[in-house]
């Protein structure tokens, strides 16, 4: 947390969510009376307005948000190196400007100016992101599985601010029960139906196993589980594959980690991947984007049966086409 010591504030990077949320404590901190405004680039005269406000009483304390520096003009750009240097002792500018480019002009004039406060906010790697998750359901007085809490962690990929309005739906769903929450019920809040299955089902197409027919019908019929997420999530294992076989080509030194592969697949990937050529993969993972504009409305055909056809394709011998 920044300490709010200073009168204007630089706060960029790719952590969107952090940027944002160490913006608002900075802005919510201080000053009860203060007149606290959120503005865009080109609502700059606003913030100049309310900075020179004169009340019956003397001037008013003024702490100013803007949001979007990073889509700032040169012209704007100016204006707002202007304004953060010249914050007045009493007022706060904090100024957010998450993805901006390095070589921007403004971002440049920016962290050298020594008035003004500058942060960068990197994206988490997904053990820090695991860390933060799990002290955040402490501190929410949860039980949470730690299989659930694993999965949370894959799913939400470093969003901490849909991580938090997700602890806030357990928390609701709990209502202070204190029982354990278990996978089935965070995936179920989290909009995903049986991860359990759906994961059995992607390791058994992945290894091109025959299960994998039983079990695409299992999930389609018996659990209802909906086409969209079947194809979502073999298609984020079949690209793991994909780009595991690739990082191992370059003879890197953690495929896993640069292929990205979190969580319990780590242990399965690498034997998945010899079920499989390299040139298999790469028109396996055509046939599942194929299949995906299918189900999302590009047919007339029953949208189970082109699961069904899929998971036979991918399994199958010599079913595979470019």
């Amino acid at each position: 947390m920044l300490p709010a010591e200073c009168n204007a504030y630089y706060l960029h990077g790719e952590d969107e969510d952090a940027i944002f949320e160490a913006a608002e404590a900075l802005l919510a901190e201080g000053a009860e009376d203060a007149v606290r405004i959120r503005v865009d680039i080109n609502e700059l005269a606003r913030v100049e307005s309310e900075s020179r406000n004169r009340g019956l009483f003397g001037s008013s304390v003024c702490f100013a948000l803007v949001r979007n520096a990073q889509s700032a003009n040169p012209k704007q750009s100016e204006h707002l190196l202007k304004l953060a240097t010249s914050v007045s002792t009493t007022n706060r500018l904090i100024i957010c400007a998450p993805g901006v480019d390095w070589k921007k002009a403004m971002h440049k004039k920016m962290k050298a100016e020594k008035a003004v406060a500058e942060c960068e906010f990197s994206r988490p790697d997904e053990a820090a992101f695991a860390r933060w998750l799990e002290a955040e359901i402490r501190k929410s007085g949860l039980k949470v599985a730690p299989d659930a809490v694993v999965w949370m962690s894959e799913r939400l990929s470093g969003m901490r601010l849909a991580a938090r309005q997700m602890i806030q739906r357990l928390s609701w769903y709990d209502s202070g029960e204190g029982r354990e929450l278990g996978l089935d019920v965070v995936a179920e809040l989290l909009g995903e139906r049986a991860p359990g299955a759906l994961e059995e089902w992607c390791h058994a197409v992945a290894m091109r196993s025959p299960e994998a027919l039983r079990l695409v019908r299992q999930l389609l019929k018996e659990q209802q589980v909906a086409e969209v997420q079947m194809i979502s999530w073999l298609g984020t294992r079949m690209q793991q594959l994909l780009m595991y076989r690739w990082y191992q080509s370059q003879r890197d030194r953690n495929a896993l980690m640069a292929a990205k592969v979190f969580g319990d697949a780590r242990s399965k990937v690498p034997d998945e991947s010899r079920a499989w050529k390299g040139s298999e993969l790469a028109l396996a993972v055509q046939r599942i984007i194929r299949a995906e504009k299918l189900v999302k409305g590009a047919t007339i055909e029953d949208r189970p049966v082109v699961i069904e056809r899929l998971t036979l394709d991918l399994v199958a011998a010599g079913r595979l086409q470019p």
